[in-house]
């Protein structure tokens, strides 16, 4: 199953190409992300609470990606990722090109949550281990 990128900015169609690329671009070692993109103007502007209500029952992937305006507005494309499993929604931002980290390690199960909302700099951003 592939966790769900959605797209709630769309001022910067530049960033948007340069988070396809990345997500699309394997690292050295072959890893890549297992996501959908969803590039659709009814999700302009919404937030993570709004979107999770839009989840549905069927939706079995533990994380729900956003593309959000702080995404768009850097060059290393912070996403913001969310945790579905557990009691509430967790959250942790994560620069494009990591997202297959935590992508591949939640969904088979290798590493929890906490693994990587503990590993981020200063300024509450994922950049890898």
């Amino acid at each position: 199953m592939e966790a769900l990128v959605v797209r709630t900015d769309f001022s910067a169609d530049g960033a948007w190409d340069a988070l396809r690329a990345a997500l699309h671009s394997p690292t050295k070692e072959g890893f890549l992300p297992n996501v959908a993109l969803v590039n659709d103007r009814r999700y302009e502007g919404l937030t993570s609470h709004q979107v999770l209500d839009l989840i549905p029952p069927d939706y079995r992937h533990p994380l729900l990606v956003l593309a959000d305006s702080t995404a768009v507005a850097s060059s290393e494309l912070p996403l913001l990722v969310i945790y579905l499993w557990g009691e509430r929604p967790r959250y942790v931002r994560v620069v494009a090109a990591e997202l297959w980290s935590i992508e591949n390690n939640l969904s088979g199960a290798n590493m929890d949550f906490e693994d990587f909302a503990r590993a981020v700099d200063n300024d509450g951003v994922l950049r890898g281990f």
